[in-house]
């Protein structure tokens, strides 16, 4: 008899032991999420999504899954994490309760809700740890299809491992022969990026499996208001390979036949490993036990033949009924699994509550005696003794309740000597807890981009000047040669070398693997590029224009932005975006959303050169560090003239840091960019009416000068004006806010701080739309002038 996982004959005992263990782990997760749903119903948890119903085929999973492979799942995978050994029911339900010690939820500290899974890509120090040697998870996240992109990257990874030379492999990869394993739920499905992936997968030629939980329903919502025929594997039969034709292995298996099952993975795992092939198992006739989540109950959208076929199509009770038509076991050894099973989870849950809630108790008890020592001087004794009663009375705390109690003493005591020590009670609380839910938004690694040194360019006597483009290019050709792990793809990369030129001739000199074309898909063109950095490989993702980052950012957002933080610093994509905008005509091509994408990817890097060496020395820069980051190109500047420096691949420009390029007296003009050039030219007319002005170059808006260069120069011209392309509120609110407010620069203001921005909507076509939609360098002039005036009216009468 052969085992699920090897070709080896084994005995009956040894197949009966494997498969009763796999019975086993199916009945510890279904007792997780019964006994889950109880805990969020009764106040202990506050929301469950659990997956139940779902245990067979994740079983019948992790059998093919090897070390070295990763999983973009889905948020009810609980089984395949358990098979994998990835997860216990302690975890379970530390993940469940929000314990924000990743020693006890290693899936994400208490950042996520339960049900989002994840291993450990790096140790505590933010180092790789050997991937190879481990079966991964990337990190899940809620929004429905969003693992996609990602799934495709992961996947893609093993393609460059085994076919592109000259890459060290350690940690990350053997010689390719890594799986990329997808879940969803089939309502799912109907998401754009689930068919775009799937698109995008086939062409590519990929070593990825996908798997579609399948239950006929998407929450309360049945299939055939979600797809087509009500089959997704139907749907994508033209997607199926042939002699002739390369695209998926399209694979169907019902959900509650374990031997099945079983085979059909083992099946799937042999063509994408080893023929790096695509392959989509639909897994259908599911069920979902207890409905979607604890927010309500499936008895309210099932009708009543549709619940007695699930009780008896439940693929757990299906298992345990196949393990005794084969005479693989009793059903009294059966039940006594069963019964083990519920006592393993009552007890790992009891656990995971005690573990949980006892440093929260500690800290209550800490508090209450401090409260009772401060009401006993106090003469507001009766009302602090009152809250300390209170909060010791409360039988599971939380540190809201701590917190909130303390504060609400501090108000009455403000005037007493007691005030000074419960004030540094909250003081060391609140940066003792904090981090507990705040920290790791960035890397805390030692290849931070914050430790990273400026090394500026050089340049021979005889340096001469060249379309700036070709600074990037000959810039991204030493890039080349340095990393054998960089690769850039994008629309238009490849062949042509991007629609700029800044990457001509790359492709062929290293192949069409690491300087790709791809298809236009801007979501998995980031998906691809987190994929890949999540396995060592260092991409460059380009988005060809600005105002097309819109298609990508809810990837951006969700997924990248997030990843060090949900992971409490276990994971890192360390992807650069690379993209051009600002200042062409038109409605879809001069965009600059600036102010949108800033709060829409904390978490990401958003640099915004002047120029294209200031360009290539931040992709310089974030070559050298571990984090993601964004850099916009100026759209404009690709044919204006830079010297050539000598340094190229080496010379760094640094990151959040500001430059001043102008030096002035009588105002700070703050800007970036594009638009840096016509504030150039404006205060330059400035000087003829006498008026002096100093202009300031952020470079980074994420992060935002953080050696306060800016507030250094409003101290010495008293004025601020911040020139911005975005929309009114846009980048200029947060730049004026990162001024005034966390630089404290209204100390040193005589007039009030003023921006100057585009108008409203976006620019209109034409030179003409140009000029009336963004700021001009007559607006520029203008506005400072009536700054000026307003300040001195008769050195600066009024232009109008």
């Amino acid at each position: 008899m052969k085992t699920a996982t090897t070709s080896e004959v084994v005995s009956f005992e040894d197949f009966k032991k494997e498969v009763l263990n796999d019975y086993k782990i199916a009945r510890i997760s279904r007792e997780c999420s019964l006994l889950g749903r109880k805990e969020v119903l009764t106040g202990k948890a506050k929301f469950g999504i659990f997956g139940d119903g779902k245990e067979v085929p994740q079983l019948a999973m992790a059998k093919a899954f090897q070390n070295g492979d990763f999983r973009s799942g889905y948020y009810r995978d609980q089984t395949f994490m358990m098979a994998i050994g990835a997860m216990n029911i302690e975890q379970f339900f530390a993940g469940l309760y929000g314990h924000t010690d990743i020693n006890f939820d290693p899936m994400s500290a208490g950042r996520q809700m339960g049900g989002h899974f994840a291993t450990h890509s790096l140790d505590e120090n933010g180092n790789w740890k050997n991937l190879t040697q481990q079966k991964n998870s990337s990190s899940d996240i809620s929004p429905t299809a969003g693992q996609m992109p990602r799934l495709l990257g992961l996947a893609q990874a093993s393609k460059i491992y085994r076919n592109v030379s000259g890459i060290n492999q350690t940690n990350f990869s053997e010689n390719g022969n890594e799986v990329a394993w997808g879940t969803i739920g089939n309502a799912s499905t109907s998401e754009g990026l689930f068919f775009e992936t799937i698109n995008a997968a086939g062409v590519l030629q990929v070593p990825m499996v996908m798997s579609v939980w399948d239950d006929e329903y998407g929450i309360s919502v049945h299939a055939r208001h979600q797809t087509t025929k009500e089959n997704i594997s139907e749907i994508l039969k033209g997607f199926q390979r042939d002699e002739e034709n390369k695209g998926y292995e399209i694979l169907r298996v019902k959900g509650w036949d374990y031997p099945a099952l079983v085979e059909t993975y083992q099946k799937a795992s042999q063509i994408a490993r080893e023929e790096h092939v695509p392959v989509l198992v639909h897994v259908s006739e599911l069920t979902q036990p207890q409905g979607h989540s604890t927010s309500g109950s499936h008895e309210r959208y099932k009708n009543a033949e549709r619940l007695a076929w699930e009780a008896e199509f439940d693929c757990v009770a299906k298992m345990k009924t196949w393990l005794i038509d084969n005479n693989i076991a009793t059903s009294e050894e059966l039940e006594e699994i069963d019964a083990q099973a519920k006592k393993d989870v009552l007890e790992g849950k009891k656990a995971a509550w005690t573990n949980f809630t006892s440093p929260i108790k500690a800290e209550q008890q800490e508090l209450v005696g401090l409260l009772n020592t401060i009401a006993s001087q106090s003469e507001n004794k009766v009302f602090i003794e009152k809250i300390a009663n209170d909060v010791a009375s409360i039988k599971e705390p939380i540190r809201k309740d701590l917190l909130v109690a303390a504060r609400k003493v501090l108000r009455m005591i403000i005037k007493e000597n007691s005030r000074a020590t419960l004030a540094t009670w909250i003081e060391n609380y609140t940066e003792k807890i904090q981090p507990k839910f705040s920290s790791h938004l960035f890397s805390q690694s030692d290849t931070t981009v914050l430790k990273t040194k400026e090394v500026a360019p050089t340049y021979d006597a005889t340096a001469e000047d060249v379309d700036a483009r070709l600074v990037l290019r000959d810039n991204f050709d030493a890039i080349f040669s340095k990393y054998p792990e960089t690769l850039i793809f994008g629309e238009d990369s490849g062949n042509i070398g991007d629609v700029n030129q800044g990457l001509e001739g790359m492709q062929e000199k290293y192949g069409e693997l690491r300087v790709a074309d791809v298809g236009i898909r801007e979501a998995t063109i980031l998906g691809q590029g987190i994929g890949m950095a999540m396995r060592g490989l260092r991409p460059i993702a380009e988005i060809q224009y600005l105002d097309y980052l819109l298609y990508a950012i809810q990837i951006m957002s969700d997924d990248l932005a997030t990843l060090q933080y949900r992971t409490a610093g276990r994971q890192k994509a360390p992807l650069i975006i690379r993209t051009r905008g600002h200042r062409l005509e038109g409605v879809w091509h001069s965009g600059s959303p600036m102010g949108m994408i800033i709060n829409a990817i904390r978490g990401i890097h958003v640099l915004v050169p002047r120029n294209m060496t200031k360009a290539a020395g931040f992709y310089n820069t974030l070559l050298e560090t571990d984090e993601p980051a964004l850099v916009v190109e100026c759209l404009n500047g690709y044919r204006l003239k830079e010297k050539m420096p000598t340094n190229l691949g080496e010379f760094k420009t640094p990151i959040g840091v500001v430059e001043t390029i102008k030096q002035g007296t009588d105002i700070t003009l703050v800007s970036y960019g594009s638009t840096l050039r016509l504030v150039e030219q404006a205060a330059n007319e400035l000087e003829s009416v006498g008026i002096s002005a100093e202009i300031i170059d952020i470079q980074s808006l994420l992060p935002f000068d953080i050696n306060h260069d800016i507030v250094k120069s409003v101290a010495k011209t008293n004025r601020l004006l911040v020139i911005d392309e975005d929309v009114p509120g846009g980048a200029s609110a947060y730049i004026l806010q990162e001024i005034v407010e966390n630089q404290n620069a209204y100390k040193h203001l005589d007039s009030a701080p003023q921006t100057l921005t585009s108008k409203a909507h976006r620019p209109a076509y034409g030179t003409d739309g140009d000029y009336f939609s963004k700021p001009s360098a007559e607006d520029i002039f203008e506005k400072v002038y009536a700054i000026m005036n307003e300040a001195d009216p008769t050195k600066y009468p009024s232009l109008y």
